[in-house]
């Protein structure tokens, strides 16, 4: 039944008190672990992205490692206390979509949704593959069979994320800390030293470094930040999902927000230090991350330990994704920009359809690349510094209408924030653009044209309702039930008491074909039908063709044309099996004859359900 009311109706049965549905939401700590796996996980690859750039300019240019670094740790700041701020102004979640549509307007709210979901379905994919990248590094046989891996960690990740993001959270809260452990692990024990305890791992492996360059262009310290930043997806994802807390959810997302910055700023910094610090240099095959860990820990259980945890929360990074944009889809469903089906929620307070709907995209594009990573990271992070931009800019009108006490040093720096946000923006779609980032550039409008026609659809759908209008007083009309039958049996016993409770007059109506054996068939009955007198008429329709539910409606038809003023309903009784699997033997004539009426005719359609158990039958509208 499609409804386009903007209150979103649970389909969870009866309601739960407070408590229990509390118990299926976040903890700051499980917030954590459930929401920041992306921005986390961006610690292997964000200073990588740095130094693969600079290395363009040789020593000389891997010099501007930590300033680069320092600078993104900047923004990072600018970040966390900007979506402090908008977790406070919008606890209803949504992040840059909320703030856009309050203060920016409906299609610019729209672009900012469609940034955010091209960039966490991008994540998913980007995290399942760089995972598995990892895994076949240290085990190349599986290189073969990697996009089997990649759906595999797919349909385990969706699991977990089907039974709530509780749950999801207290799964992933392990290989998270372990892998935060290992990082600043490494941080520390690097500081107290003063040369590599071990350069195993780059050892016979060839320099990336450029020849000897003495000059760093501004365009180069550009791209570098631009890279770098790929470092800061997922910061949003909090923002995004505070529905998802316990009580009080906005102070509980605030807190999460904060301990996310600050764990990522001093990851970032500190492995930034150590780069230069060892005058690591990037090599073909070996990861920047795993040359400081065999540099700062040595090559022992220790490394391994690091190489493993990044592997896994790699692969795990996917889960961000799944905890922000069931809630960002389901805020649009409530908009009219998506199917209400995204609204709802099941008895774990989960979204269950924008779950499996990330689920089976994300797949597809596992599949159209073929698991390889550098396939889909040209794409990435564009989308999510389109979202930053104008998340930014919306909180300088917020604070210019809001002019609460030092309300111009925070639009300053929301100012300044996007002003550096849209830098990147414009310089990773360049640098990208012919490396596949033109994709992002047509799908984006795309994706806001969809929604503007589903917003479409829905006020039309609307308009026939006359939704927002008072309505006419309802009035009383001839009722009239219509069984369709075919023998007699409990079944068509229940059916019609169920119809003569509903409706006025009953009739009940059998299809036959004129052939010896059906003449046959048809006089039997008629003759039963006599001798049970159930004191409902019993209509005879042939069919030439053996149709069932083209003569079922075209009789419902003429009765419309005879009597428009009669209100008509098609009674289907159908036998429920005991068990599922016993479905696969019924005959589908019940699917088949809704299909026909509801297709053809504007009867009402009930489907009687008989239990084959000790339950009673019950209708369904």
């Amino acid at each position: 039944m499609l409804t386009t009311s903007k209150a979103v109706v649970s389909d969870a049965a009866p309601e739960e008190p407070p408590g229990a549905v509390d118990r299926h939401r976040l903890t700051a700590t499980q917030g954590l672990a459930a929401l920041s796996l992306d921005a986390m996980a961006s610690v292997a690859y964000g200073p990588e992205a740095i130094v693969l750039v600079l290395a363009g300019a040789g020593a000389y240019g891997l010099g501007f490692t930590l300033p680069v670094t320092l600078a993104i740790a900047g923004l990072l700041a600018v970040l966390v206390a900007s979506y402090r701020q908008v977790i406070a102004a919008f606890p209803n979640g949504g992040g840059s979509y909320a703030v856009a549509r309050r203060h920016l307007g409906a299609r610019t709210g729209l672009v900012a949704a469609a940034s955010l979901i091209l960039d966490y379905v991008l994540n998913v994919a980007v995290s399942v593959t760089a995972g598995v990248a990892a895994l076949t590094s240290a085990f190349p046989g599986l290189y073969g069979d990697r996009l089997v891996i990649c759906l595999g960690v797919l349909v385990l990740v969706t699991a977990i994320n089907l039974r709530g993001i509780v749950d999801s959270a207290k799964a992933f809260i392990v290989p998270t800390a372990v892998f935060i452990t290992s990082i600043l692990a490494i941080v520390v024990v690097g500081l107290f030293r003063s040369a590599p305890a071990s350069t195993y791992t780059a050892d016979g492996h060839a320099s990336v470094l450029a020849g000897n360059a003495t000059s760093v262009g501004a365009l180069l310290l550009l791209k570098a930040f631009a890279s770098g930043c790929s470092a800061l997806t997922g910061v949003e994802a909090v923002a995004n999902a505070v529905p998802s807390f316990r009580a009080p959810a906005a102070k509980r997302a605030q807190r999460t927000e904060v301990a996310l910055g600050a764990l990522l700023g001093v990851m970032l910094i500190g492995l930034s230090v150590l780069i230069g610090r060892f005058h690591l240099q990037p090599v073909e095959g070996v990861t920047v991350l795993a040359q400081l860990a065999d540099a700062s820990l040595g090559h022992n259980w220790a490394f391994y330990v690091v190489q493993f945890a990044t592997v896994i929360l790699l692969a795990l990074a996917a889960n961000t994704s799944f905890g922000g944009l069931p809630v960002l889809m389901s805020l649009l469903a409530r908009d009219n920009y998506l199917p209400h089906v995204f609204g709802l929620k099941a008895d774990r307070q989960v979204h269950r359809h924008g779950v499996l709907a990330l689920a089976a995209v994300s797949a597809a594009l596992l599949v159209f690349s073929g698991g390889d990573t550098n396939t889909l990271v040209p794409l990435f992070a564009i989308g999510v510094f389109v979202g930053f931009t104008i998340c930014q800019t919306g909180m300088v009108i917020h604070w210019r209408l809001e002019r609460s006490p030092g309300w111009r040093w925070k639009a300053l720096l929301n100012g300044f924030g996007a002003v550096l946000t849209g830098i990147s923006a414009v310089v990773v779609t360049a640098t990208k653009f012919t490396e596949g980032a033109w994709l992002i550039v047509i799908a984006l409008p795309l994706l806001v044209l969809v929604f503007e026609a589903i917003h479409r659809a829905y006020g039309r759908i609307a308009d026939r309702l006359g939704l927002g209008r008072v309505p006419e007083p309802p009035r009383r009309d001839r009722s009239l039930v219509i069984v369709p039958v075919s023998h007699l049996s409990r079944l068509t016993c229940e059916a019609l008491n169920a119809a003569v409770s509903l409706g006025d007059e009953v009739r009940a109506v059998t299809v036959s074909h004129p052939d010896e054996e059906d003449r046959r068939d048809m006089e039997a009955l008629r003759r039963d039908w006599e001798l049970w007198n159930p004191g409902v008429e019993l209509v005879e329709l042939t069919s030439q063709h053996r149709s069932l539910g083209r003569p079922v409606a075209d009789y419902v038809s003429r009765v419309h044309t005879y009597h428009p003023h009669t209100r008509v309903t098609v009674l289907i009784p159908e036998v429920e099996p005991a068990h599922i699997w016993q479905r696969m033997l019924q005959n589908q004539r019940g699917a088949v004859l809704a299909h026909a009426v509801r297709k053809d005719t504007d009867a009402v359609i009930c489907r009687l359900r008989f239990r084959l158990g000790p339950t009673a039958a019950r209708v369904e509208a």
